[in-house]
Parts: C-alpha cells; structure tokens; sequence
C-alpha cells in the first residue's frame, strides 16, 4: 500500500461557517475522518503548514509547502494538498516550476462545499485525489476536481460555484477519474528527477489593459516591478494613443522583462498578427506568453528571476516544463 501525506492548507474544503462568513477550522485529522475509505487507498500521514482561505496565499506559502515536499520526499510515495479553490491554480503552476520532474505525484484538490456538509463535492475530490496519487502511473504536479486530473500548468479556475470550477486551458486532461481509478488521455514515462528550487521573485506584476487607460501607470510600475505581465486584447499589442510605446521602451531599456498575455481565455496571444502587436518587436526583447495560462506565465517569471541572468531570461520562459507553452 502507497504511502502518501496529507499536506492540509485550508480553504472551503476545510471551512466552517463563522458570524463573518466561511473560514477554515477543520482539522487534517478531522477532513480524513471524513472519507475513512482513504484508509483502503494508502497510508496516510498528515501535516498542516498554514491553514487560509487561499485569498490569502502568497509566493512565501509555495515555497513552504515545496519545502514540506522536498524535506518528505524520500518518506512518502506521493503528497495530496489540499487547497482553496480560489488561488490553486497560481499554487499549482508554482509547485511546477520549484518541483520540477517529480516521479512522484503532488495532487492538488478542494471543493466548492466545505467536507462537513451533507451535500458537498469535497468528499469525492478528496477520494479521487488519494486514488490517482496511488496510481503507479501518476506523476508530476496535476490538480484533481470533479473527476477531472489537470496539469498542475494547465489548470485555472474557470466557476466560482459549480463543482465543474476547474478546466484544462488549450491542452488536455491528462486522465479522468472513474469509479476511484484513473483513465488516462496522456500516458508519459516517469521522469528521472525531481529537481527541487528554493527561491520566488514576487516583483512580478500583471497590467490588465481597459480602454482609455493611461500609460501614466508606468510612473508607478518603472520603479515597482523586475517584470511586468500584460494582459492585452485579442492576440495582444498595445494602444497607438497616449504614449504607451514610448513607456514600455523605456521600462524595457531598464534591463526589465515584459511578457504580454490575452485577456481572452483559450487560444493564446500571437504578437505578429496585427500591427499593434508587431511593431512592439522594434522596441526591446518582448516576450509573449502564447499558450500559457497567466498563473503559469506569473509563476514561471517569479521562478526565473532569482536565478537567471538577463540573456537568460527569454530562453528559460519559452523552454517547455510540463507542457507550459506550445
């Protein structure tokens, strides 16, 4: 039998209602205690880092919870987190970066219900979770939702209420669960890793473009930020009005890295399709996430500046890990 550990964060899934709304108080021992068929899956061990509402989650709280994994890893055969449903996305594409080619499994999961009621999701995510980390051909970062097993690169939250809150943005499910086992769309090999990364840069900030809005936000942001996100319309490009070519060359004359990204959800940005878009390769190295979900583009920044130096940068953001970028 597999033995793998609980690492229990908070979120709905282990919240109770409180006079100023939900927050989490529900014990690791007390969420297992929930679902006792996990005992007919693995041996479990459980260990609580930090208990939050996940709005609550910061680059500081993945490294923590990497940490947890790396000091671990030799004990167990696989770790299942569970997370608040709101920032489990960015957590999970962060544990891709800083938990790099993991032959054991790190599943993310959590519910749209708290476990401690009678009609709730939380006790079949929990259960799927446990079954695809005891699979022997599970690896790597993938969150588990509704049946569903996505690439821990590839997952974003797409409902605010329905159990369906998760989807698998421009690439597959790896496997759906069915009656406590995996059936899988993507078989892989094992990787040889893992690799583990110890370090976040969290000057990183996401511009999302509206309208009329004035390139003045660059008086803040030149001296605020080591690489800027930003999240333009359509296929991406950038306002012929009110200065903005001349501030982002300048942001970029300052050794800064800039990515742009589409506000749209699926099918990604393409710089070159119109001319408010192309015209930007003439102002510095400008780099575009494609295919990439914002919480992966955000997170494999943070993971690439503390380490890389400036020619680096552009190689280490378009080179793939876990099917990041197409």
């Amino acid at each position: 039998m597999k033995r793998i550990l609980l690492i229990a964060t908070g979120g709905t899934i282990a919240s109770k209602p409180t006079k100023n709304g939900l927050a989490p108080s529900i014990t690791p021992a007390e969420l297992l205690s929930y679902v006792p068929e996990l005992g007919e899956i693995a041996r479990v061990d459980e260990v609580q880092p930090f208990n939050l509402d996940s709005t609550n989650v910061c680059p500081a709280h993945w490294l923590e919870i990497a940490r947890v994994i790396e000091e671990r890893y030799a004990d167990f055969d696989g770790f299942v987190i569970t997370h608040g449903t709101d920032t489990m996305a960015y957590t999970a594409a962060a544990l891709s970066y800083l938990v790099q080619d993991s032959p054991k499994p790190i599943v993310l999961t959590g519910s749209q219900k708290s476990v401690y009621l009678r009609d709730t999701d939380a006790r079949r995510n929990l259960a799927d979770a446990f079954a695809f980390c005891a699979d022997d051909g599970a690896s790597g970062v993938h969150v588990v939702f509704d049946g569903n097993v996505i690439l821990g690169t590839r997952a974003k939250k797409t409902r605010t209420r329905s159990y369906n809150a998760f989807s698998s943005i421009d690439f597959p499910d790896t496997a759906i669960m069915r009656d406590g086992k995996p059936f899988y769309y993507i078989r892989e090999p094992k990787p040889a890793g893992p690799r583990f990364y110890r370090a976040l840069d969290e000057d990183v900030v996401v511009l999302k473009l509206i309208p009329g809005l004035s390139s003045d936000i660059f008086d803040y942001l030149d001296g605020h930020c080591s690489a800027l996100v930003i999240e333009s319309f359509g296929t991406g490009g950038l306002p012929a009005y009110g200065g903005w070519e001349e501030r982002l060359q300048f942001f970029l004359q300052m050794g800064k890295t800039v990515v742009f990204t589409t506000q749209v959800e699926r099918e990604g940005s393409a710089l070159d399709k119109y001319e408010v878009g192309n015209r930007l390769k003439e102002l510095g190295r400008v780099l575009e996430a494609r295919s990439m979900t914002l919480e992966s583009a955000v997170c494999k920044l943070m993971w690439i500046l503390p380490f890389a130096g400036d020619e680096d940068i552009e190689g280490l953001f378009y080179e793939p890990i876990m099917h990041d970028i197409l």
